[in-house]
């Protein structure tokens, strides 16, 4: 009978979230939420030291907020619990005697001065820096007495020193690594307190998680892992070691280096979905029918994913394929919806309280990839900026200072008629303009979206900014449009 599925993101509180951290939490909602298994959070707190004020708050509020909520975790409590490894460490100093009891693990009374020393001359020697092993042929009564004599003392793994050790990943497949060169890692540091690899297998063992998922940058430790599992004739889970996320062939993403974590791409305007959606295609392919699909809903990844999708080669983070997902989820939101998510963003841009923010809306949707650059947009609205004439010039349109002149002061009556200026008003009476005049449309429009402006490119084109505007403040651009051209 096969096992529940069970999975864990055990993140260290360190600061904000990385891209590669929230694809490691997604991919193991995804793995355990696919099989109706229990996804459960642990907080990593053991590195003191490296702990940042805050930063657990921001590892509950990015899982919720990107909807992978856990069944069990520091907050809701669990059959396994506690779920913050600082309130886990009166066990493991238990779990690593009873390694010594094996002759699985030894203790060490190795000062630093001693380790320093051994360190320098392999690497004199040109060797791989490892434990020499000093202690760990001890006999009970000398590991008694130092014991005894109070002489400070961690507890190390006893590896191998012959033969080879395996172990299978669902990713790159069988790895065998010669048990040579593995290190005799220690397991409780002189403070008591346990190492992060220690911890995280008991923890896992105890926790029943049947699958871990993490990055590549762990392989190198799996076989250490297997050996303690094996140690205490535990069940092996199985791997799944993920590519690293690169910023480019070479460089791995990093928050050091200043890279975008999930709140520094929400804060530019990205949505929270769209995010989470370009994450998992990060290293991921949907398989079959939907081998083409770019565009998951969070219920829809549930559904399609699969550990075979997952490659084995880096995946590099696309800002371009990032702000293609971006902008599709705004275009499949209702007006309503748009105008929700995109209105704070506009009121960065707009200060004046008489625009149709609604229409407004409504023409930035078709034209906005990422919400955060809507205010630059938009530095028109509130004070029409100095222009030169020269922007009345359009091959295309066929369009100069001169034709532009004689198009503003056709259309500044037409428009000034109007009762009502809704964009349908504005269009039907420019349009029945450039009817009368036998003219193409760009040599009407262009002129009226450079006046009402000062721009080239805008959200929309003249129409709509003149309903937008309203008709006061479009008629005054209107004629101080006039006004420019009849004084050049």
């Amino acid at each position: 009978m096969s096992r529940e599925v069970r999975t864990r993101f055990a993140p260290s509180p360190t600061g904000y979230m990385h891209v590669g951290n929230l694809r490691t939490a997604l991919y193991a909602y995804l793995v355990a939420k696919g099989q109706d298994g229990t996804f459960i959070l642990r907080i990593e707190d053991t590195d003191q030291q490296r702990q940042v004020e805050g930063a657990t708050d921001i590892i509950y509020n990015t899982l919720r907020e990107t909807g992978l909520l856990w069944d069990e975790g520091p907050d809701i409590g669990g059959p396994v619990g506690p779920y913050i490894q600082s309130q886990r460490m009166g066990m493991f100093i238990d779990y690593a005697k009873e390694l010594v009891e094996k002759g699985e693990a030894y203790y060490c009374f190795c000062d630093k001065e001693r380790l320093e020393e051994v360190k320098t001359i392999q690497k004199a020697s040109g060797q791989p820096p490892k434990y020499d092993g000093h202690c760990r042929d001890l006999s009970p009564e000398e590991v008694q007495e130092k014991l005894d004599a109070g002489i400070p003392w961690v507890i190390r793994q006893k590896m191998p020193t012959e033969g080879k050790t395996s172990f299978h990943d669902e990713i790159y497949g069988d790895i065998v690594v010669d048990n040579s060169v593995l290190d005799d890692q220690i397991l409780i540091k002189a403070d008591g307190m346990p190492t992060y690899n220690f911890a995280n297998v008991v923890d896992d063992h105890l926790m029943g998680i049947t699958h871990v998922i993490r990055g590549s940058e762990y392989l190198s430790s799996a076989p250490k892992y297997n050996l303690l599992y094996r140690a205490f004739g535990w069940e092996v889970p199985v791997y799944i070691h993920c590519p690293p996320v690169m910023k480019d062939a070479t460089h791995k993403l990093s928050k050091r280096n200043g890279d975008a974590s999930f709140q520094d791409l929400v804060a530019k305007g990205y949505l929270k979905e769209a995010v989470l959606n370009y994450i998992a295609l990060l290293g991921w392919s949907p398989r079959g029918e939907q081998s083409e699909q770019e565009i998951f809903t969070l219920p829809e990844l549930v559904e399609s994913f699969s550990i075979e999708g997952i490659s084995k080669s880096p995946a590099i983070f696309d800002i371009q394929k990032l702000r293609y997902i971006n902008s599709e989820y705004l275009r499949r939101m209702s007006p309503e919806e748009f105008y929700q998510v995109a209105l704070p963003w506009v009121k960065q841009g707009v200060q004046r309280a008489d625009i149709d923010f609604k229409l407004l809306c409504q023409v930035l949707q078709a034209r906005t990839e990422v919400l955060g650059e809507i205010p630059a947009q938009l530095d028109f609205i509130d004070q029409l900026p100095a222009y030169e004439n020269d922007l009345y010039t359009h091959k295309k349109m066929k369009t100069d200072p001169e034709t532009a002149l004689a198009a503003l002061q056709a259309a500044l009556p037409v428009l000034e008629a109007l009762e009502d200026f809704s964009a349908d008003s504005v269009h039907e009476a420019l349009f029945g303009l450039i009817g009368q005049l036998g003219v193409k449309n760009g040599y009407m429009l262009w002129p009226v979206r450079v006046a009402l402006t000062g721009k080239s490119f805008t959200p929309g084109g003249g129409i709509e900014m003149a309903a937008i505007l309203g008709k006061d403040e479009t008629i005054a651009r209107l004629k101080k449009g006039i006004a420019q051209l009849e004084a050049q």
